[in-house]
């Protein structure tokens, strides 16, 4: 987004986790008093992303929770990306179909931190919020899991993100295996 003089550090980015790209180049594009298109930014973002989609690899442990619990229970994929990209990379990772259903930002009106997605995709496997479990990576999908009702696991404590650029304190955190 720097062709149009947005800057979005690394920081924010997993600050807005959860949040439909095009929701957040609008949001940009306001506080900069830039009139964008948001949704063909986004696009030629998600684009850019799936150009990387290689480098994309599966954080293990939850990985291996998924695969334990396949067929055994209903699980569902609720996400605030776009439908095409989740799908590719839970192809990519080898687990696009271990899933009763896939719920994305088209599905639903409201976003992260609004419990929506989680709610229905409880809806979807006709499971009541209550009983359900959410992995989540960020902090607005795990206020979107207390608002819905859910328990939530925080899977940063599994696992770190690596990190391109540093940390406004000047450190760069590495994913670390389990």
């Amino acid at each position: 987004m720097l062709e149009h003089g947005i800057e979005f550090d690394e920081d924010r980015f997993y600050a807005l986790g959860g949040v439909p790209s095009s929701k957040i180049v609008a949001m940009l594009a306001t506080e900069r008093g830039l009139d964008l298109d948001a949704h063909v930014v986004a696009r030629r973002k998600e684009d850019a992303f799936l150009e990387e989609l290689h480098q994309l690899a599966p954080i293990p442990p939850i990985l291996e929770v998924a695969r334990q619990h396949r067929g055994a229970m209903k699980m569902a994929v609720a996400s605030g990306g776009y439908r095409d990209i989740i799908l590719a990379q839970l192809e990519r990772i080898g687990c696009a179909d271990w899933f009763d259903t896939i719920v994305t930002a088209e599905d639903t009106k409201r976003h992260k931190p609004e419990p929506d997605v989680f709610l229905e995709a409880a809806r979807r496997l006709n499971i009541r919020p209550e009983h359900c479990r959410v992995y989540e990576d960020a902090d607005l999908g795990i206020e979107a899991a207390r608002r819905a009702g859910m328990q939530c696991i925080d899977v940063r404590q599994l696992h770190t993100p690596r990190r391109i650029t540093p940390r406004i304190d000047g450190t760069i955190p590495r994913s670390q295996p389990l």
